[in-house]
């Protein structure tokens, strides 16, 4: 009997079928993973963008006398609740800053208190690193 002549697989056939399959499977699934974090990324940097242009809308909408008085407490030095959990969007931290032009070196008119510059900061976790959205506006006084 000649074992040449009969058709059939070999265990070299079998071992080389499943490791390009596993090799197949694998690239797959890395491509998967890759995707869905940098979906998630996006998601989550979206969100907190979102977030810093309603605070900075908020400041906007508000009477300039209020965000002049920021920064005048010692306790807060300049933030409006830092740092604070944000209840609607739990995992988002924000902390807003108010700084008086006159402190910007750039500035070479050195009028007081009619023009702030606002920073939005926020702050939220990805992957175990902190990640950090950072917006600025410049608010003035109305004549």
């Amino acid at each position: 009997m000649d074992f040449r002549s009969e058709r059939g697989f070999t265990g070299v056939d079998i071992a080389t079928s499943v490791v390009v399959i596993f090799i197949f499977v694998s690239l797959i699934a890395t491509l998967s993973y890759n995707y869905s974090s940098a979906s998630k990324e996006f998601e989550l940097k979206s969100e907190a963008t979102y977030i810093a242009i309603d605070e900075i809308e908020k400041m906007k909408a508000v009477d300039f006398s209020t965000i002049e008085n920021m920064g005048k407490n010692d306790e807060n030095k300049g933030e409006y609740e830092p740092l604070k959990e944000l209840t609607s969007n739990k995992g988002f931290y924000r902390k807003i800053t108010i700084e008086d032009y006159t402190d910007n070196p750039d500035n070479s008119d050195k009028i007081f208190g009619f023009v702030k510059k606002a920073t939005v900061q926020i702050t939220y976790m990805f992957k175990g690193k902190e990640q950090k959205v950072e917006l600025s506006t410049v608010l003035a006084k109305e004549s």
